[in-house]
């Protein structure tokens, strides 16, 4: 709480409050950041940023993606100062995170984008800081992965999904052909990648490990944990997260709904188990706020990125 008797609870922690600690601010209140972490560009020193590629472009059936980052924020302000779930603890006690704001780019130039996602992300990474990026669409993460692996290398993808988007691809951005093109990139290190949750049948896997919506059931989330981790091992990890994984009871909000998905609780007891992976970055993707209802999808995008944080506040705990 504050010390001013005329203004007993601080306000707009987005842009005036610390950067260590959580808010106390009103969760229906405020700027909204994401989890009411400061705005800002001067990153020097950040363990982690927080950005919105908010482009939807690339959709194959309903578009609405480009307003996911928007309220992906919005739902995680009612992750307040208080101690987080499950880890206990209040990540930015360990944590300096920074909202970077939103990629920018012309909505009248689409062909300019994914150059521009990835120069500005690699901005970013240059600072030594883990990049977590709101979608968006999933087309954004063929950019991310380039900027990701001119740093880091050749990594294993840990994507969440109703799909493979391993669909024939060129030049262009496609939501359904990220992974096509990231195999013939090099980008991802294909023996130590995984999906999880698909339930719809595509051309290629490219020797991704599979684990349908199906058999994570059977699996529950410890058996699809030892499954991720055995898969992974010690490479670097890019996690994806598809908020279609999610059966739409959990994520209506989504552009290519498929029945059938993982709950929610599932899927974030299995991200919460990987925690010994070694993540070195993340997005959310597919949020579409037009076909939400009461920000149930927002909240569990939100949510995702909240237990990753917590990742890694653990790691450097």
């Amino acid at each position: 709480m504050s010390d001013d008797p005329i203004r007993p609870r601080p306000t707009d922690n987005a842009f005036l409050g610390n950067l260590r600690g959580g808010s106390a601010e009103p969760t229906y209140s405020g700027a909204l950041s994401f989890m009411r972490r400061r705005f800002g560009r001067d990153i020097d020193g950040a363990d982690a940023v927080v950005w919105g590629v908010p482009f939807d472009c690339a959709t194959s059936n309903r578009p609405g993606a480009r307003f996911g980052a928007q309220a992906i924020r919005r739902a995680s302000a009612i992750f307040d100062g208080d101690p987080q779930f499950p880890s206990g603890l209040d990540p930015f006690d360990t944590l300096i995170v920074l909202d970077w704001g939103d990629c920018s780019f012309d909505y009248r130039h689409p062909d300019q984008v994914p150059g521009l996602i990835e120069a500005q992300a690699g901005d970013i990474l240059a600072s030594g800081a883990q990049l977590i990026t709101l979608g968006g669409d999933h087309s954004i993460t063929l950019p991310l992965l380039r900027a990701h692996v001119a740093l880091h290398g050749p990594m294993a993808l840990v994507q969440f999904d109703a799909h493979q988007d391993t669909w024939e691809a060129d030049s262009g951005m496609s939501h359904g052909a990220f992974v096509t093109q990231a195999e013939a990139e090099g980008l991802i290190d294909t023996g130590s990648s995984i999906q999880i949750g698909v339930r719809t049948i595509a051309p290629d896997d490219f020797g991704i490990e599979i684990v349908d919506a199906y058999e994570a059931r059977t699996l529950g989330s410890a058996g699809l944990a030892e499954r991720v981790r055995a898969r992974v091992g010690a490479q670097p990890a890019y996690l994806s997260f598809d908020i279609d994984a999610l059966d739409p009871a959990f994520a209506p909000g989504t552009g290519t709904p498929v029945s059938g998905g993982l709950a929610a609780i599932d899927a974030l007891m299995t991200l919460w188990a990987l925690r010994d992976l070694d993540w070195r970055g993340m997005d959310i993707v597919e949020v579409s706020p037009p076909y939400d209802h009461a920000d149930i999808t927002a909240i569990a995008g939100a949510t995702v990125v909240q237990h990753y944080l917590q990742i890694l506040a653990e790691k450097v705990r």
